[in-house]
């Protein structure tokens, strides 16, 4: 079949997502709403910046038709407002879907897909809603975009009511976003639950897991306890003031304690935190990393911090459990579907620095629980999110959605 994703094109998830299709043979056309770099797999690229999106940021770095140096002048004025650019595209966003929701309608009619898939409700999901009747349309949801962004105004939560009414499936990463998808208005029957990545590599991280190959992460210290924070900054989501505020009373209890942070590199809010907490000798703030490396790293850590207050199922606390690493994580809905506490990871109150240490502490002290946690969360992962197990979940998806009745094919 051939399928349309409007999607960030620069984003990792959208890119893995692409990578999960190309097994099937479909035709691939990618509507990107951010200037992004070629993306490989897909047979046809087009730009549509709907809602300003060239100016918010990017939430990986990842994929940048001009990639930003990380101590660039925009970074910083980026950082400052971040909040700010997010709210102000609330408001602002909205207006410019009419303009670009038209000139999507005629690309369609154009190309004639056979599906056409919002990966992310705003402004993605809410551009794919614009297809003409007669194409289905699937829409998924990606992280906060029903806990935190439709209700930013009037505004988002008309636009996601829409996009979800005129959706005819809904993916998503999580139960919750399922049920709270039918509460702004899903009313059909179709929908998936898998990873938004498209699953979880399980060969390719057991390689490095069991395999005992040369280190991919040289350039991190041997020998002493690593706890790794992967999530970068998300406005609104990711609590990284409360993780930066716990730091100092884990290193009270056992100084030795080093905390690795990639993407956070030259981040204007990492380096104030580690100014404030004096931080330099036990933080390493580092650039974006590659996949392979991010395993490697998860693989050699002993925790993994993902501290968010909204949020779905992040790709990677299942890469982090897939690896071994073992999980403390804000005590949210999204996150109970995979976590039971004291079991296989912690949960914590998101906003209390002092929780927040506890469990990671708790966590280091606990090796007999680290490592029954590792087998089990391998466990889970093969059961739930393994790529060959999601990829057939994906076609059986999109198959469903274009074989309905009423839809052209």
């Amino acid at each position: 079949m051939h399928i349309l994703l409007v999607a960030d094109g620069r984003s990792p998830t959208t890119r893995r997502w692409i990578g999960a299709l190309r097994e099937f043979d479909h035709r691939l056309t990618l509507v990107s709403t951010f200037p992004c770099s070629p993306v490989e797999g897909i047979e046809a690229m087009y730009i549509l910046p709907v809602a300003f999106g060239s100016f918010a940021g990017s939430q990986a770095g990842f994929g940048l038709a001009r990639p930003q140096s990380a101590n660039s002048g925009f970074r910083k004025v980026v950082a400052r407002f971040r909040q700010f650019f997010m709210s102000a595209r609330y408001w602002a966003g909205p207006p410019t879907l009419p303009y670009y929701g038209r000139k999507l309608a005629r690309m369609v009619d154009h190309l004639r897909p056979d599906l056409v898939h919002g990966l992310r409700i705003p402004f993605e999901g809410m551009l794919a809603s614009y297809a003409p009747k007669g194409v289905p349309v699937a829409v998924s949801v990606w992280g906060n975009d029903l806990t935190l962004h439709a209700s930013g105004s009037w505004l988002m939560g008309n636009l996601t009511r829409k996009t979800l009414q005129r959706a005819d499936g809904l993916a998503a990463d999580a139960q919750r976003d399922i049920r709270l998808g039918k509460a702004w208005g899903f009313e059909k029957d179709k929908t998936l639950v898998v990873p938004g990545s498209g699953g979880v590599n399980l060969p390719e991280i057991e390689a490095i897991r069991f395999e005992r190959r040369e280190p991919l992460t040289d350039f991190l210290p041997a020998g002493v306890p690593l706890v790794v924070n992967p999530r970068g900054f998300r406005p609104g989501s990711v609590r990284n003031d409360v993780f930066f505020a716990a730091i100092p009373k884990v290193l009270q209890h056992d100084p030795r304690v080093v905390f690795v942070c990639p993407g956070m590199a030259g981040q204007p809010e990492a380096l104030r935190a580690v100014e404030q907490y004096q931080l330099k000798k036990s933080v390493l703030l580092l650039p974006h990393l590659s996949q392979f490396q991010l395993w490697d790293m998860f693989v050699r850590a002993s925790v993994m911090v993902s501290i968010s207050q909204h949020d779905g199922t992040p790709n990677s606390l299942l890469e982090a459990m897939a690896c071994g690493c073992f999980p403390v994580a804000g005590d949210i809905e999204s996150i109970r579907e995979w976590i039971t506490p004291g079991v296989n990871g912690l949960l914590v109150e998101p906003t209390n620095p002092a929780a927040v240490a506890d469990a990671i502490q708790f966590a280091l002290d606990n090796a007999d629980l680290r490592h029954s946690a590792a087998d089990l969360n391998l466990k889970i992962i093969r059961e739930r999110a393994e790529v060959g197990l999601v990829r057939e979940r994906i076609g059986a998806f999109y198959e469903g959605l274009v074989n309905s009745e009423g839809h052209r094919v």
